[in-house]
């Protein structure tokens, strides 16, 4: 595997014209192109098999435990701690202060550790565990503390995530794989609600109120996941023993073609792959697309009590926010298949916008119940529908050097999770919550500016790309342009 001096390349073979002179390694120089193809179809096989089913268990226990606070309002948590409406808001925001904290921080670990899957799930441990300590919190000061912690636990999973699935999938296959990883926060959202409505009937027993069992039960569950996890969950393409030589050897080829970076945590240090992603113009207009989408997005923290201002009972208001967040875990998936399939991310990322800038209009204009919860079920759909092919878009426009691309998804996920500090104290006045919803539907459009500003920018590096004119900064690596680069659209 590690024999490279072969010349053969992939565009001789006829597998992929976009290759050119990079050379395929010793063992696969012999291959035919249907060799090839099987090799890497097996490869991404057992890739997926081992790495996505455990990543979506992972973000819906992420989630659960991250959005079980909300049930928990329903089952009386601010009634047991004395909690007033603004104190109930900070437990929301802090849990953000620290997930925000943390998040550049922690990537730069992960990208230089050995051992990146074991650390998200230690990290996976962890949080379980906080969340099952909050159970014993008596007072506001406790309950906003171990929010806090939480927060800045739970921050190591999703940068660390997206880093993690750029260390095994390329551009061509991305989009899918978040898109599928995406869904586990929507399955957690849909069925965090049945999950409590479940735990809420052991209220009382052995004198413990009903969301205490909530936060017991979905932590310890979390706890004893992670260390299921870790017990098969790889680390690196290269240390992927369920691979053989020669599908390892197409993976880290294909890998270091595309994105201009062996797998080396020592090629540059962490300070200087933060000066890099910070003067990096792309870094910042994929920014402002994903931060005005998650301000629009910021309604999941408040689903429960959005939903609740329909007038149904506790369980029928926990049931009806199941189907949103479905119906979201599909369409997510499409869009991002289509996407991948296509190889295409504007129009995949501004049409999801649109319908988000309808629903909220919708939401803004009518008390009617069937209108409002049409537009509840579009606003999951629509703005993570929009936010997966983003995130691919993010990961496939900043890929070079690693550690560079691993600070850029840290920094532009903590900068947009912001909006979750101070958009909770927008929620008020209920039913028709008219400044949330206003302020959702002009990020809404915002962020399709940002998107086209984006598709534009690209559009001119491309150009600059065929004109062989590589000196502003963020261009890509001579690596990368031998393996004819150019940035998705």
């Amino acid at each position: 595997m590690s024999d490279i001096k072969a010349t053969t390349s992939y565009e001789e073979k006829g597998y992929a014209a976009e290759s050119h002179e990079i050379p395929l390694p010793a063992i696969l120089a012999s291959k035919t192109e249907e060799e090839l193809k099987a090799i890497k179809k097996s490869a991404t096989w057992k890739m997926d098999l081992f790495i996505m089913p455990a990543m979506i268990l992972m973000y819906i226990f992420n989630y659960l435990d991250r959005q079980n606070i909300a049930a928990a309002k329903l089952a009386g948590i601010t009634v047991d701690l004395k909690l007033t409406p603004v104190e109930y808001q900070m437990c929301i925001s802090f849990l953000f202060v620290g997930y925000i904290l943390m998040q550049v921080p922690s990537n730069m670990i992960a990208s230089k550790i050995a051992r990146p899957g074991l650390y998200i799930c230690g990290a996976m441990a962890l949080w379980g565990a906080l969340s099952a300590i909050t159970a014993g919190v008596h007072n506001f000061a406790g309950l906003v503390v171990c929010r806090f912690m939480l927060g800045f636990v739970e921050s190591v999973f999703f940068p660390g995530a997206m880093f993690y699935l750029s260390t095994f999938y390329n551009k061509t296959q991305f989009a899918t794989r978040v898109s599928i990883l995406y869904t586990g926060s929507q399955l957690g959202n849909a069925f965090g609600g049945l999950f409590a409505i479940a735990i809420f009937k052991l209220d009382g027993m052995h004198g413990i109120e009903g969301w205490k069992w909530l936060f017991i039960i979905e932590g310890v569950a979390t706890v004893g996941l992670a260390g299921a996890i870790a017990c098969f969950l790889p680390n690196k393409p290269s240390t992927m023993k369920q691979l053989t030589e020669e599908e390892r050897a197409l993976v880290l080829h294909g890998l270091a073609r595309e994105q201009g970076a062996s797998d080396d945590a020592s090629e540059i240090t962490a300070g200087r792959a933060f000066i890099m992603a910070v003067t990096d113009p792309k870094t910042w207009l994929l920014m402002g697309i994903l931060y005005c989408t998650y301000i629009a997005a910021a309604v999941v923290s408040f689903f429960p009590s959005v939903v609740g201002t329909l007038g149904y009972s506790r369980n029928i208001t926990l049931v009806l926010t199941a189907p949103p967040y479905l119906l979201a875990s599909i369409v997510m998936v499409i869009n991002g298949w289509h996407s991948d399939k296509q190889q295409e991310r504007f129009w995949h990322i501004a049409i999801p916008l649109g319908v988000a800038v309808i629903a909220n209009a919708i939401a803004i204009s009518t008390l009617n119940t069937g209108a409002r919860y049409l537009a509840m079920m579009l606003f999951p759909t629509a703005l993570y529908g929009s936010a997966v092919v983003t995130l691919s878009w993010i990961a496939g426009s900043l890929t070079q050097p690693s550690v560079k691309r691993a600070t850029c998804i840290a920094l532009i996920n903590a900068s947009c999770n912001t909006p979750n500090v101070w958009t909770p104290y927008l929620y008020k006045a209920p039913p028709r919550y008219l400044n949330a919803f206003s302020l959702n539907l002009a990020a809404s459009a915002l962020a399709i500016v940002f998107a086209i500003a984006t598709r534009l920018y690209l559009q001119k590096k491309n150009a600059e790309l065929a004109r062989g004119d590589i000196s502003a900064r963020g261009a890509p690596t001579q690596r990368q342009l031998a393996g004819g680069f150019r940035y998705l659209l």
